[in-house]
């Protein structure tokens, strides 16, 4: 709407700013730019984000949209360039081992200060030398508590996914990682795991499920099914099973016992950005309470906001007394993914095949 209004005014009012912030003239002087090019997942920000940086700021964001880190992946290697994408864990490992992102300046990221204290000093880049976290969760079970008995999902875990009793019930995500993150930690291994015979128990692990359950493998039609009751159990990203238990009171969420990934993706600045100022704004803006809660809020996924992250799940929180909510951290058996092609590799083709058989 200020848009629409500022375009009415004419370009004089473009050029002073809207609604108080700065202007284009202004951005240009302090940035070197009044253009800010951001790539990021589809659906992953709130309503009035980019709105209101732009506002504020005096800027023009242009953003573009990946569906899988490879997909952006592959557009930085043929050289297109962004200010700021988000990338996930493994991929930003993978970006700083072959120097395709810039080092911040954290002087000029304050609000870095406001980080909740599960995605501080990660692994894959442990004092935020190259990126600041986004959102985060873990991968858990979200499962109709009157179809399933909640104490056989405590019990069984991953292996509520092999129970014979809900053939046909159950949704598994698409995403070859993921599932055999489940599969090996079903069978006490770690996710990132190099042994071969590991490996391949966790790959006739994912074959006897399949031959028996009859899963349907999605992605993010999970949470329409789930919200509609059409399957009892689900492998879901924790951010999707918080937007599927706020719609569906049938609907809980379990962490299994075994472990399950701490995933995260963060924001950061490709070696080739053209306007590393304008990125830097960007990313500290994100980490305002404020654009934190509209991104929370819009999105479903945690905050890396601290005090978004509690408000939301205060009693009378958004998401209060929703399980799925608040990441599960400091869990021995949780781990974060590590980059390794030639793993990621290995475990697509043996995925293709478990699929394959279906």
């Amino acid at each position: 709407m200020k848009k629409m209004i500022a375009l009415a005014l004419g370009a004089a009012l473009l050029l002073s700013g809207c609604g108080g912030g700065s202007s284009t003239s202004d951005a240009e002087e302090k940035y070197g730019s009044s253009t800010l090019k951001l790539y990021n997942w589809g659906e992953y920000m709130g309503e009035n984000l980019i709105s209101n940086f732009e506002d504020e700021f005096g800027v023009k964001v242009i953003v573009e949209y990946f569906d899988s880190n490879e997909m952006m992946y592959t557009k930085l290697q043929a050289g297109d360039a962004y200010d700021v994408i988000v990338p996930s864990d493994y991929m930003i490992e993978r970006l700083i081992k072959e120097n395709m992102l810039q080092k911040l300046d954290l002087s000029l990221v304050p609000n870095i200060s406001n980080l909740a204290e599960g995605v501080k000093n990660l692994p894959y880049d442990p004092d935020n030398t190259y990126s600041v976290p986004y959102f985060w969760g873990n991968v858990g079970i979200v499962y109709n508590h009157n179809n399933v008995d909640p104490a056989e999902v405590e019990r069984l875990g991953y292996g509520i996914l092999q129970d014979t009793a809900y053939k046909g019930r159950i949704y598994v995500y698409d995403s070859e990682r993921d599932s055999f993150m489940m599969a090996l930690k079903a069978l006490g291994y770690s996710m990132n795991t190099e042994n071969e015979s590991e490996i391949e128990e966790a790959y006739q692990w994912l074959l006897q499920m399949n031959d028996t359950m009859d899963p349907a493998y999605v992605t993010d039609e999970v949470i329409d099914g789930m919200i509609n009751g059409n399957k009892d159990i689900a492998v879901v990203y924790s951010g999707d099973a918080a937007t599927i238990l706020d719609e569906n009171e049938d609907m809980s969420f379990f962490l299994p016992t075994e472990g399950t990934n701490l995933w995260s993706d963060s924001m950061v600045i490709p070696a080739n950005a053209e306007n590393p100022l304008l990125a830097h704004e960007f990313i500290n803006y994100v980490l305002t309470h404020d654009a934190s809660y509209d991104n929370s809020e819009t999105v479903g996924y945690p905050s890396s906001n601290q005090e978004v992250l509690d408000e939301m799940s205060a009693p009378e929180g958004v998401y209060a007394e929703n399980e799925a909510y608040l990441p599960r951290t400091d869990y021995e058996k949780d781990e974060v993914f590590e980059d390794n092609p030639v793993l990621k590799q290995k475990l697509a083709e043996l995925w293709i095949k478990v699929k394959a058989s279906h």
